[in-house]
């Protein structure tokens, strides 16, 4: 017993105590329990919850075969026919009782025996319990008639209180009368004589004194008649309450009384096995439909519906099925087959095999003679209409890019359909083109269905995934700072005093051509410095320049005050968001003039500090070094305000700042780290290409294993030359970096197909885009 209970989570207690109900005879937790004494139990609990055993009592068996006939047609040809035959057969199961021999009787009386024994001891107990409950009720209807005389017995002390109280305010109301009385005869004996008595006034004293009981008498009556209503009506209501309480009280004791004889009377009388119910035979098929099915037997009609169907008979059946809905004609909805009958027309369609009487000529469905087809047609109007379809609306999900074809099949309809509508907007396409997202949603908004922008199915998803995964500490990080200005204002030799070295030697003209980025390690701690072109030429190179930065330093020559370049460079470190360090430049020079440009600059708005601004002003000279400790104060300064941190113990994430092809290294990129750290061997995915770093150089050329935040550097390694201004990351695995890259790809040459349009004059030149413009060196000879 206790192993039982600690397979079935029970405390051994219980476990005895639903035993001992089921009549299982068990003391002690260390008892035996056998198959027989766990049955028993079962039994007694699904009895009790009211659940049944779960056992299927009804098979269907479904039984299909396929067979061919073959039937002439009108032309005398045979004709193979495919028919399909389905049976449905049911089984139910019987009694084990009804269904075992007579032989086999002494065999199974013993275990007969036991169940009656096993059921009559289940049923004393549920007798018990039903008795109990019986019980029960009788003891609560008892105190509910407890409970009624007890307010009974108060109502009548009410009403007798209210009895009082109005015989009380009678005699009260009598007893001031009769004073009133008293005091005006006494009044009358102690009024001095008069000569003579006036009858008249005696007389109305009198009729007063009499009025005056009369209404105080008829005051004393209403009070009484109030009384009495009041507990009539107390009395009848309760009176109701009590015999409806009552009614309800016998009710439930007869109903009581009727269940516990009918317990008895069960219990008295031996068991019974109830018969088996009769398995329901099919309903009879109405004679009509069974003549209308032998008349259409060895044709292709469709079968006529019973009155109670909703399907119409077929134009060339038999007089058994047209006499079941002559001249009648089913309208609905629902019937949109081809079977639909037309009362004005009543030659029908003509179909194969069609033998009725309302085939005539007319059914021979191949055609006339000589092959010529519908000849026997044209001379007969029996045009069949057909009925309206419901118009149904569909949720279109439309890429970025989708085919002509693609998209008519996500509408259901043809493709000819969508290219005419195309026509319609002012479009040739053909049947393979690509269309756009816009002109698609506006083409399903026309056909009358509703657009909906589709879901990238976007492999770049799971890289935002692998990212916010990544759970690394945030350390603060060196300042990305880029140097803007107008053209030979002196940006490069700026970070030349800064660097120690001579760069501007080195470009063309010193004139800087692409972004340089450097790294430079001060005392007051590690700067990093991005040196943009100052020329109108590279408008998007110093963008790029400005989406990356922390800080800008706008330099402006003393002696040349506010240009362009410089007006432009404001511009991209507004929209940037970046604070601004003014340096004034060349102020070595003898016509320099700083007061000047902080004019002008206050035009641009640009607020010095001095001015109450927020933009620090620092007046500096590359050559003789005056100003370059302030200008790297106040840049590390306002790092110091930005709280500068990037994780560092995470995959790399930045920048790509310049890319290039060399002839003897490949595709070779300049990077700046934005965060985590780039290690040699990762696998980078920047924009549309991928690659493994296989060498890094820093800004000197010399090789490094890693590179932390905010630090450039140039790795090589990458399948094709990245776009400048493309973000790149670090992925765990080659496979996956390789299909975002080609779906990258793949998907900007889609949306360029699909926005491309002819190249015509008038719109060349608006058109084209700065990445765009291609220089063709050309030589004329004439």
């Amino acid at each position: 017993v206790a192993e039982f209970a600690n397979e079935l989570k029970k405390s051994p207690d219980t476990l005895l105590e639903q035993l001992k109900s089921a009549g299982v005879a068990k003391s002690a937790a260390s008892d035996k329990l056998t198959e027989s004494d766990k049955q028993h139990l079962l039994s007694y609990l699904q009895l009790s919850h009211g659940t049944n055993t779960g056992e299927r009592k009804k098979i269907t068996l479904v039984k299909k075969s396929t067979t061919e006939i073959k039937q002439a047609d009108a032309t005398g040809k045979a004709r193979t026919i495919q028919v399909e035959v389905r049976k449905k057969r049911t089984f139910v199961r019987r009694d084990d009782g009804l269904d075992a021999s007579p032989g086999n009787a002494p065999e199974d009386s013993a275990e007969q025996e036991a169940q009656h024994a096993a059921t009559l001891q289940i049923d004393h107990v549920e007798l018990t319990r039903r008795e109990e409950e019986a019980s029960r009720q009788a003891e609560l209807i008892r105190r509910q008639e407890e409970e009624l005389a007890e307010r009974r017995r108060q109502r009548e002390a009410q009403e007798a209180a209210a009895h009082e109280a109005a015989e009380r305010a009678a005699a009260a109301a009598a007893a001031a009368a009769a004073a009133e009385r008293a005091q005006a005869q006494q009044q009358a004996e102690k009024a001095p004589p008069v000569a003579t008595v006036d009858d008249s006034a005696v007389q109305a004293a009198r009729q007063a004194v009499a009025q005056q009981a009369e209404a105080s008498k008829l005051a004393q009556q209403q009070v009484q008649v109030q009384a009495q209503e009041k507990a009539a009506l107390d009395s009848k209501k309760l009176k109701d309450e009590e015999q409806a309480r009552a009614l309800d009280l016998n009710a439930r004791r007869q109903k009581a009384e009727s269940e516990a004889a009918a317990i008895r009377l069960m219990m008295s009388q031996p068991g019974k096995k109830l018969p088996p119910k009769k398995v329901e035979e099919p309903k009879p098929v109405a004679k009509p439909v069974e003549a209308a099915k032998a008349g259409l037997k060895g044709t292709l009609h469709k079968p006529a519906g019973s009155p109670a169907g909703a399907k119409p008979a077929a134009p060339g059946a038999p007089a058994a099925g047209a006499a079941a809905g002559a001249g009648k004609e089913v309208k609905s909805a629902k019937l949109s087959s081809s079977w639909a009958g037309d009362p004005a027309k009543k030659k029908g369609i003509p179909t194969r095999g069609d033998t009725g009487a309302g085939a005539g000529r007319g059914g021979n469905w191949r055609g006339g003679p000589r092959g010529r087809r519908g000849s026997n047609d044209r001379g007969h109007d029996d045009h069949h209409q057909a009925a309206p379809v419901e118009v149904r609306v569909l949720e279109v999900h439309v890429p970025e890019t989708i085919t002509v074809a693609e998209l008519a099949h996500k509408m259901a309809v043809k493709a000819s359909e969508v290219i005419k509508h195309l026509m319609k907007l002012g479009q040739m396409v053909t049947i393979n083109q690509p269309l756009d997202q816009d002109t698609a949603m506006i083409l399903v908004e026309e056909m009358g269905h509703k657009a909906i922008v589709a879901a990238l199915d976007d492999p770049e998803a799971f890289t935002d995934d692998e990212v916010s995964q990544q759970q690394a500490e945030s350390l603060p990080r060196a300042p990305v700072v880029t140097v803007m200005g107008h053209v030979d204002h002196g940006k490069t030799s700026l970070l030349d005093y800064i660097r120690r070295t001579k760069v501007a030697s080195g470009e063309a003209g010193g004139i800087t051509q692409h972004i340089g980025a450097y790294h430079v390690e001060t005392p007051r701690g590690v700067v990093s410095f991005l040196d943009t072109p100052g020329h109108e030429a590279f408008t998007a190179m110093r963008a790029r320049g400005a989406q990356a930065t922390d800080i800008v330093i706008l330099v402006v020559a003393a002696d040349d005050g506010v240009m362009p370049q410089t007006k432009e460079a404001i511009k991209h470190a507004k929209a940037a968001g970046v604070p601004i360090v003014v340096a004034i430049t060349k102020v070595d020079k003898p016509d320099a003039n700083p007061e000047r440009v902080k004019n002008e600059l206050v035009v641009e708005d640009v607020i010095p500090e001095d001015f109450g601004g927020s933009s620090p002003f620092v007046s500096v000279s590359a050559k003789t070094g005056l100003g370059i400790d302030a200008l790297l104060e106040q840049v590390l300064l306002q790092a110091e305000v930005l709280e500068l941190k990037a994780p560092v113990d995470a995959m790399a994430k930045g920048l790509v700042i310049e890319a290039q092809l060399d002839k003897g290294r490949g595709p070779v990129a300049t990077v700046l780290v934005q965060s985590g750290t780039l290690k040699t061997g990762d696998v980078v995915l920047a924009g549309q290409t991928f690659g493994r770093v296989r060498a890094m150089l820093d800004e000197n050329g010399k090789s490094v294993k890693s590179a932390g935040p905010s630090i450039p550097v140039e790795i090589q390694g990458l399948t094709e030359v990245p776009q400048a201004g493309d973000e790149f990351m670090v992925l765990s695995d080659e496979r996956r970096a390789r299909e975002i890259a080609t779906y990258r790809a793949g998907k900007f040459r889609h949306t360029k197909l699909a926005k491309q349009q002819a190249s015509k004059l008038e719109n060349m030149f608006t058109d084209m885009t700065a990445g765009e413009v291609k220089m063709v060196p050309i030589i004329v000879k004439a």
